[in-house]
C-alpha cells in the first residue's frame, strides 16, 4: 500500500569524508532501518523534529530517496539539507529486497492491506518448485510492468490511489512501464508461502511482481511482507534503528555526503 499518498555497489574507500555544512543548517545523510507501519514521510518528520530540537531551522529540508510502503521495512536513505539534491541519484541506485508472497489470494492493493480474494488450488495441485523458478525467470531483465492501482502514479493529474479509494479503481488501468529486474532467486517455498530475493532498478513495484507472478502460475499472488536490504551503496547491515537516534541531532549525527 502506498505511503499516504501508497547500480551497482560503490567500491570506493570507506574512509570518512568531510561533512559538508550549510549556513541554513545541518547537511548529511542517514541510512535508516524503517520500522513496520510508519510511512517514509513519518520517518522524515521524526528526524526533522530531532534536528529542530538541536537548533536547526524549522525549514530544514529532510527528504528520502525512495518510498517504502507502511508494511515494508528496511533501508530508507534520508537526506538532510543540501544532501536533498542527491535525491534523483539515490533513487536511481540498484535495490535489493527480501520478498514474501502469498500465492493463495489476490488483493485489491496487491498486498496485505487490501481486501483478499482467495484463489483455490487447481486440479493439478499447487505449483512445483521448478514451476515457480521458471515463472520467476520470466520477469528477469527489461520488462514491462503495470503499477498497482493503489499507487501514487497520476491519472489525469490525480493520484491513482485516490481514484481507487473513491471506488473508481475498476475504471482506471495504469499504463505499462519499462523496468529492470536483475535477479530473482527463490529462497524458500512451501505453498502458499514464497520467499524471494530480488535485485532490481528504479521504479519496480514489488507488489506488481507478486501479482504478476501469481497470474503466471495460475494461483493468487499478493505481497505479504517486504524488507529492503540495499539502496545503491547503502546496506541494511549499516542501517540505524530509528528509535536509537538521540532526541536532538546535529551534523555530528549525520553521515557525510558521498564524494561521488
Amino acid at each position: 500500500m502506498p505511503n499516504d499518498p501508497h547500480a551497482e555497489h560503490d567500491d570506493s574507500s570507506s574512509a570518512p569524508l568531510p561533512l559538508q555544512m550549510s549556513v541554513a543548517g545541518p547537511t548529511g545523510i542517514l541510512n535508516i532501518d524503517k520500522p513496520l507501519k510508519l510511512t517514509s514521510m513519518d520517518v522524515c518528520r521524526r528526524i526533522k523534529r530531532r534536528l529542530i530540537a538541536a537548533g536547526a531551522p524549522k525549514r530544514v529540508k529532510v527528504g528520502h530517496g525512495g518510498t517504502l510502503d507502511p508494511l515494508a521495512t528496511g533501508v530508507l536513505v534520508v537526506m538532510i539539507g543540501k544532501a536533498t539534491k542527491l535525491c534523483d541519484i539515490v533513487m536511481a541506485g540498484a535495490k535489493s529486497y527480501e520478498t514474501y508472497i502469498d500465492l493463495s489470494a489476490f488483493s485489491t492493493t496487491d498486498d496485505a492491506e487490501g481486501e483478499r480474494t482467495e484463489i483455490p488450488i487447481g486440479p493439478g495441485g499447487p505449483p512445483t518448485l521448478a514451476q515457480v523458478q521458471d515463472a520467476c525467470a520470466m520477469f528477469v531483465g527489461n520488462i514491462m510492468q503495470r503499477p498497482p492501482i493503489y499507487s501514487a502514479i497520476k491519472v489525469n493529474g490525480q493520484e491513482a490511489y485516490k481514484l481507487a479509494r473513491k471506488g473508481q479503481g475498476d475504471t482506471v488501468e495504469l499504463a505499462l512501464r519499462p523496468v529492470r529486474i536483475d535477479m530473482i532467486a527463490v529462497v524458500e517455498y512451501a505453498y502458499p508461502r514464497l520467499m524471494l530475493s530480488v535485485d532490481c532498478g528504479k521504479g519496480v513495484y514489488i507488489r506488481s511482481l507478486a501479482r504478476d507472478l501469481g497470474t503466471a502460475l495460475g494461483t493468487g499472488g499478493m505481497l505479504s511482507g517486504l524488507r529492503r536490504t540495499r539502496v545503491g551503496r547503502w546496506l541494511i547491515a549499516d542501517a540505524v534503528v530509528l528509535d536509537t537516534l538521540p532526541p536532538s541531532m546535529t551534523s555530528a549525527d549525520l553521515l557525510p555526503i558521498p564524494a561521488e
